[in-house]
């Protein structure tokens, strides 16, 4: 594998280096010639990490569209800002989209707390917002477009292999926040519906470095196999390593190799941890080669690792390029309409299509294996729909829904 640790924390020093203003921001005033998008992520702190490669994403597809004469023969422009993995900018840059940058639509929010605050606003003021992050699922929002994966695509494929190869009680290991309360409801629904048991749960900051607690309380309960949904927390498997409990039970996560954590920590951490995504780098097609190549060449080969986290960015970008050519024009309504209608795109990871329903995306996902600091696909799942808790959300009959559908346990 061409991908080395030591560019996974190149690129972070890098991109912590050349964005370092509290945020960033390139405004013109509104042309006839262009298609403004606003970019709203962490570019820098804590999750710059993951952020600076979902807008490399965001860029690569912008030059793409812009070289070959434009969207609706009109250039691209972004309008970016930092927002520091901190909410209350977040809220004030959504703000200022609305109400000062004349925009057509926005990508953004990095965490499920980030989308919470900006998407209300989004949502009255009718400015189209995509978000493109894997997340805990029930959204159901007519202005908005998802493109990351859900718990029903990710972890429904997930558990029941665990459950399979492990054993029935599982222990779910979370982040303290929205994605991670909500998608241990998932969990625990999931495993109910598959013959398994989440005994226990344990919930801890994003950045979280000490674990000792939380492990003995797994050794004592005695689980077949762990769900972790940690973000930014190497501690943990690395803490459960030295333990010696790993090796003894399953581990198996939502979170586990998006930054590359598999080939970035020490064998014996990541050995046997089995992950499940939409795209990963290591997807062997021809169009995610093309797509690794390109990037390469526009960003030079330190970028260190894509991911679930920043290949939705891509594609969901295409989606939305896919949706004005469709309709012809930029106009909220008419974008909402023509994605509506059955937008199909062949990305990296494969065939994504728009769910009418529930403005999400219907695609592959893939079951890997991590085995020396590699990666190995157990199985790929075509078509994968969307989460939707009993079938609450259906946009094209209720198009005035705002809310965030949780399942029922």
């Amino acid at each position: 594998m061409s991908i080395k640790r030591r560019d996974v924390l190149k690129s972070a020093a890098v991109g912590a280096a050349v964005l370092s203003s509290p945020f960033i921001i390139t405004s013109k005033s509104k042309a006839a010639d262009t298609i403004r998008m606003g970019v709203a992520l962490d570019l820098t702190g804590p999750l710059g990490i993951f952020g600076v490669n979902k807008k490399r994403c965001l860029d690569l597809a912008q030059e793409e569209v812009n070289s070959s004469g434009g969207l609706l023969g009109k250039q691209i422009e972004f309008v970016t800002y930092d927002a520091q993995a901190n909410n209350q900018l977040y809220g004030q840059f959504a703000d200022q989209m609305i109400l000062k940058d004349k925009l057509d639509v926005v990508f953004g929010g990095m965490t499920s707390s980030s989308r919470e605050i900006i998407r209300p606003k989004f949502h009255d003021a009718k400015l189209l917002y995509f978000y493109n992050m894997p997340y805990e699922g029930g959204v159901c929002d007519r202005n908005i477009f998802i493109t990351g994966t859900t718990p029903g695509q990710l972890l429904a494929k997930l558990i029941p292999h665990m459950i399979k190869k492990f054993g029935p009680k599982c222990y779910y290991v979370g982040v303290n926040y929205n994605f991670g309360t909500i998608s241990h409801k998932w969990a625990s629904k999931i495993c109910k519906e598959n013959g398994g048991e989440v005994i226990g749960q344990e919930f801890h900051p994003i950045g979280a470095n000490q674990f000792g607690p939380t492990i003995q309380k797994i050794q004592a309960a005695k689980p077949d196999f762990i769900i972790t949904s940690l973000i930014a927390s190497d501690p943990f498997y690395v803490q459960l390593a030295a333990s010696g409990l790993k090796g003894k039970i399953g581990v198996g996560s939502q979170t586990f190799g998006e930054v590359g954590e598999h080939f970035r920590l020490p064998k014996e951490v990541g050995e046997g941890v089995v992950i499940c995504y939409n795209y990963v780098d290591e997807i062997d097609t021809p169009a995610n080669k093309a797509f690794l190549a390109k990037f390469r060449k526009k960003f030079g080969t330190d970028y260190g690792y894509l991911g679930d986290l920043s290949g939705n960015s891509y594609q969901g970008f295409w989606a939305y390029v896919e949706g004005v050519k469709k309709a012809g024009t930029t106009k909220r309504e008419a974008v909402i309409e023509a994605l509506e209608s059955g937008v199909t795109i062949d990305g990296p990871s494969g065939r994504i299509s728009i769910d009418a329903g529930t403005h999400h995306a219907n695609f592959n996902m893939y079951l890997w294996e991590v085995q020396n600091q590699d990666l190995k696909l157990i199985q790929k799942f075509d078509n994968v729909a969307p989460a939707n808790p009993g079938g609450e959300c259906d946009l094209q009959k209720n198009p005035n829904m705002s809310v965030q559908v949780e399942p029922k346990i």
